[in-house]
């Protein structure tokens, strides 16, 4: 089945989302709830039938698709840590997949996280510190390492650690969902104007 520019935004804007995240939690502490709730739930879908299923809804990734515009129209500052983090889960992704048994592990893992679920909502804290030992044991032994900078105080702490995993672990999901619908870095310096025209009819979609 071909997939649409738009898959390509949405799963893009997902690795971008993913990374928010991360930034915020490490330089502030905390996030926005809705922000890190679409990541999060991408991790444990299995079988839905749209790239926006994956997140949850068509406007769960519009914050992913704002820095994406942004970052791709050169009309704000490059963000180079956003990008190096996005460069960063694509990369890991695709040493992941060389790894068929830790994919299965990761998989695994999810699975009984998943159990977690019927009693316990998404961002309690010990589904995520499930989520962050599971990315701990699996992912962070892969290289290239992704390096997290931020402030000491917020990094040091075990709640903000898991979390940085977690969401690092639906960085990488939403990384595998890219390259699923099509999605390489040809298509971002190639094709540019379509997905940044694709963004901008999202975008105008969605305010609506």
């Amino acid at each position: 089945m071909p997939h649409s520019d738009r898959d390509r935004l949405l799963a893009l804007a997902g690795i971008y989302q993913a990374a928010l995240c991360v930034r915020q939690i490490a330089r502030q502490g905390s996030v926005d709830a809705d922000l890190m709730e679409p990541c999060l739930y991408s991790l444990f879908q299995t079988n839905a039938d749209s790239v926006a299923e994956v997140f949850g809804g068509e406007a769960k990734v519009a914050p992913g698709v704002r820095t994406l515009l942004g970052q791709l129209t050169g009309k704000e500052p490059r963000d180079l840590e956003l990008t190096r983090y996005l460069v960063s889960l694509i990369k890991l992704e695709r040493v992941l997949t060389g790894r068929p048994v830790m994919v299965r592990n990761i998989a695994d893992g999810i699975a009984q996280t998943s159990a977690k679920l019927e009693e316990q909502h998404l961002l309690d804290p010990q589904v995520l510190a499930a989520l962050g030992e599971l990315y701990a044991g699996t992912v962070s032994l892969l290289g290239p390492r992704i390096m997290v900078q931020g402030e000491p105080v917020y990094l040091k702490n075990p709640d903000n650690q898991a979390r940085i995993r977690a969401l690092l672990l639906a960085g990488i999901r939403a990384a595998w969902l890219w390259r699923q619908v099509g999605g390489s870095r040809w298509q971002i310096l190639i094709k540019r104007r379509r997905l940044l025209d694709e963004a901008r009819n999202y975008l105008r979609q969605v305010s609506h």
